[in-house]
């Protein structure tokens, strides 16, 4: 392709609202343009991008045996409503109406109607396994759209759903689809890893996230650095790493309550604690370690009141609280609330009075612990010398607390590392969720209806791009690997009215688009040093430039990778290019 005859507007200056790398680069090579926010315009060089990773995608897809299909965009809201995501599914669901007034939505994903789909065209188990997928737009109503393709409110992923009679052949469906998206990243020129995760919205058992790393992730990746532990934050497991306390029995009862620790008889007591509401006020108040302190925080899972305890040098996680209660969705406790539901206040929550109404769960670590300090649900007041054992009842225990550095692998004991990830695809266990919601089944051998065991498969294909360029990039521009780069070679001519340099860089045009070869030629009336600012800015494999050894029939080239350039034959070109 000739410059003059495509669209590059390259740009020299970063953009003023670029936050990463990725949004820079992408913007200043003119691979993309807002339209508004969250929404891009893929440009020519962007388009050829993205058209080489859905290459990839669609080669690797077929090898695992899956069959390419494109649903609908617009859904009807009966169908998120057969599965019961119309009213959980959240704000991010792009909700319209036809001038009928039927409501309708803007797919954020797709299980519904590929579940739809298949309840009437499959009706027996001799037409399963069966694995289908689409390259589509989609569409979520972002919060906050930031960092260009990697958090938009229309983007394209490619997802894939697969329909099985036994849990034996998901396990089958789920491995090959892991094996293909490890194939893919890796063709990408990533470096990633494959995590655990939780399934979110789209619901599910078993889960894994692919995260391509880099320090501007959203995600953060706990591994560990002896064995192959790896998942999300959110899901990382903790493991109790002991717990140093020791009663102090022998001070007196004065200095015991001051310093928030229990008399020698070892019963609770109220301590006055004016105007002490958070765990860092309460340990200088009391002269005592936060992990001597039990915290409450006060939620709603799906509506219904529970208080979950974690020592006071922990976070509460809230994925961790879902999962534990089976609960969809989870909340903060509003102070009005608080009152209603616990007759507490905030700052002050504890796990001793609670109504029965009231779940206290707790994280593993307050099993074993002793003689602790807890709000005492009343204004300025706090209890000390609490034992969770025989002062409250806990109704579940279980890990509730986010990993922090210092933990240790639960699995293996080893160092917990912490690395930032951008999420490129995301791979699930479904099961039976959205089948037996929406009465999609088959017959069975033995003439029984049985709900489709189905596995769902989704890769960013747009966020792709900028993680690609995220990880691919230096202080001069884009470093495309070369696989999905939009063109192979960068072929400059110096001086464009030199007749001698501009026959000899027609005839290498000419000659490496007729071996095949993918030749973005610049052919602009345009200054030397701006040619080869813009080479490096898009970054293309190799930069073959037409100089004033024209004559001799000789050509510099530059591989974007390396900082040493070299000459070569002009009539090698074409075989070197091939050997590349």
């Amino acid at each position: 392709m000739r410059f003059r005859q495509t669209l590059i507007p390259t740009l020299r200056d970063d953009p003023s609202d670029a936050e990463t790398a990725s949004h820079r680069f992408m913007v200043r090579a003119g691979l993309i343009r807002q339209l508004a926010s969250g929404i891009y315009t893929y440009l020519p060089l962007g388009f050829r991008v993205l058209r080489n990773v859905e290459r990839i995608v669609r080669e690797e897809m077929e090898k695992a045996g899956a069959v390419e299909l494109l649903l609908p965009a617009l859904h009807p809201a009966e169908l998120w409503q057969e599965s019961g995501r119309w009213d959980v599914y959240g704000d991010e669901l792009m909700r319209l109406k036809d001038r009928n007034d039927r409501p309708f939505a803007l797919g954020a994903t797709h299980e519904e109607a590929i579940t739809a789909l298949v309840r009437d065209e499959v009706k027996s188990y001799k037409k399963l396994p069966l694995t289908l997928y689409q390259i589509q737009t989609k569409f979520r109503d972002e919060r906050r759209p930031r960092y260009g393709l990697l958090r938009g409110r229309e983007f394209i992923m490619k997802d894939a759903y697969s329909f099985d009679a036994s849990q034996e052949g998901l396990d089958r469906s789920y491995t090959r689809m892991y094996d293909a998206y490890s194939a893919i990243f890796r063709r990408c020129g990533l470096s990633f890893r494959a995590i655990e995760a939780d399934s979110g919205a789209i619901g599910g058992t078993d889960t894994h996230e692919f995260m391509a790393l880099a320090d501007i992730g959203e995600d953060t990746i706990v591994h560990c650095a002896h064995c192959h532990y790896a998942a999300n934050l959110e899901l990382a497991e903790c493991t109790d790493n002991g717990n140093a306390h020791t009663d102090k029995a022998t001070m007196t009862d004065d200095e015991s309550v001051r310093q928030g620790t229990p008399s020698a008889s070892g019963s609770r007591q109220i301590v006055e604690t004016p105007d002490v509401k958070t765990i860092a006020q309460l340990t200088r108040f009391l002269g005592i370690g936060a992990d001597r302190i039990v915290k409450s925080i006060a939620l709603l899972a799906d509506g219904l009141p529970v208080v979950a305890l974690v020592r006071g040098d922990r976070e509460l996680n809230e994925t961790k609280v879902r999962r534990l209660l089976g609960a969809t969705t989870t909340e903060l406790m509003t102070e009005q609330h608080i009152a209603e539901k616990l007759g507490s206040v905030p700052g002050y929550i504890g796990p001793v009075g609670l109504p029965d109404h009231v779940a206290v769960i707790a994280d593993e670590e307050i099993r074993g612990m002793r003689q602790v300090t807890v709000g005492a649900n009343a204004s300025d007041r706090h209890l000390v010398g609490v034992d969770p054992e025989r002062d409250f009842r806990v109704s579940h225990y279980g890990d509730l607390r986010t990993a922090s550095p210092g933990d240790r692998c639960a699995r293996c004991g080893g160092e917990l590392r912490f690395d930032k990830g951008i999420e490129v695809g995301h791979v699930f266990k479904l099961g039976t969720k959205y089948s037996e919601a929406m009465r999609a089944t088959y017959l069975d051998d033995t003439g029984k209806s049985r709900p489709y065991i189905m596995g769902c498969y989704g890769i960013g294909v747009s966020r792709l791009l900028s993680a690609i360029v995220e990880q691919h990039h230096d202080e001069a521009g884009i470093v495309w690997p070369t696989e999905i780069t939009p063109y192979r070679v960068h072929l400059i001519v110096v001086q464009n009215k030199d007749p001698v340099q501009k026959e000899l860089a027609e005839s290498l045009y000419d000659g490496l688009r007729k071996t095949g070869c993918e030749v973005l030629y610049d052919d602009r009336d345009d200054r030397p040093g701006a040619k080869f600012a813009d080479a490096d800015l898009l970054g293309l494999p190799l930069r073959v430039t037409v100089g004033k050894r024209a004559s001799e029939g000789i050509v510099e080239c530059k591989r974007r990778n390396e900082s040493e350039s070299f000459e070569l034959e002009a009539e090698r070109l074409p075989d070197f290019v091939r050997n590349l």
